[in-house]
């Protein structure tokens, strides 16, 4: 039987910054097996992102309401205190973002960032073996030259040598789920095209789990095992990505399909 990595139970999530209040999330069901790719697909405003972002524990707002479970290994994540959470983040659970020029710090070189994890997580870790853990890391996402990416500031490097290096960060405490939050939306398709075969071979290589949200049906079907199609915060139609792109069962996932150009899969296998 497969392992249950992650579990949401009946997610709600409410905004109160208005006379109304607004639900972005509604009635939200979803398990995530160790090793699976579960994309979560919809538009701008389907709540995919902040269901991403309430998984990863950084949803904090004053005026937000959440309701349900967000279960991590069995540890509820959702009402947990913040020593809980600093624990997980970046060490169970690794995040990349959309944009990394607003990830990543400047004034800092490449190499401080990607340690800053295991300077929180492995206090223990000497400088040198940190060092060797960074430059493997910059090495894994296939970053020519490590030891030279490692001096470099962010402004150095092209937008996919950046998202690279985001995943290097997310990567390097060896989690057990990452969490992608729309992390192509800025590159061009045949850099967009680089990361998903890198997730993919991070995926196989080391058994993680990968939540990957995104508005592109066709990097999700190229790189999810199974799909949950969003709209208005509800779940519309989850499945197997083949059943999904094949027998769509409702009108907005059918209306998402046909929008895309062409479809080219790449093979699990």
């Amino acid at each position: 039987m497969e392992h249950i990595l992650l579990k949401v139970e009946n997610l709600n999530i409410e905004f109160h910054d208005h006379d109304v209040p607004e639900r972005v999330v509604n009635h939200l069901d979803l398990e995530l097996a160790q090793g699976e790719i579960l994309g979560i697909v919809g538009e701008s405003g389907s709540g995919k992102s902040m269901t991403a972002m309430a998984v990863a524990g950084l949803l904090t707002r004053h005026d937000m309401v959440m309701e349900g479970k967000i279960l991590f290994e069995g540890k509820e994540l959702l009402h947990a205190d913040r020593g809980t959470l600093r624990q997980i983040q970046g060490n169970d659970i690794g995040i990349v973002f959309q944009e990394p020029m607003t990830s990543l710090n400047p004034v800092k070189r490449i190499g401080w960032q990607v340690e800053e994890s295991l300077r929180i997580h492995a206090p223990e870790m000497g400088k040198e073996e940190r060092f060797q853990r960074v430059l493997k890391a910059l090495e894994d996402v296939e970053l020519d030259d490590p030891q030279l990416v490692y001096k470099k500031y962010p402004h150095e490097l092209s937008g996919g040598m950046r998202q690279r290096v985001m995943i290097a960060s997310a990567m390097i405490c060896e989690p057990k789920l990452l969490i992608a939050d729309e992390p192509t939306t800025a590159l061009d398709v045949t850099i967009q095209l680089q990361i998903v075969k890198l997730l993919q071979r991070l995926n196989k290589e080391k058994k993680m789990a990968v939540l990957f949200i995104s508005h592109d049906l066709s990097l999700v079907n190229r790189l999810c095992h199974r799909i949950i199609v969003m709209h208005d915060g509800n779940m519309v139609e989850t499945g197997a990505t083949e059943e999904i792109f094949h027998h769509p069962k409702a009108d907005y996932t059918r209306e998402l399909i046909n929008a895309i150009p062409k479809l080219e899969k790449i093979s699990y296998e």
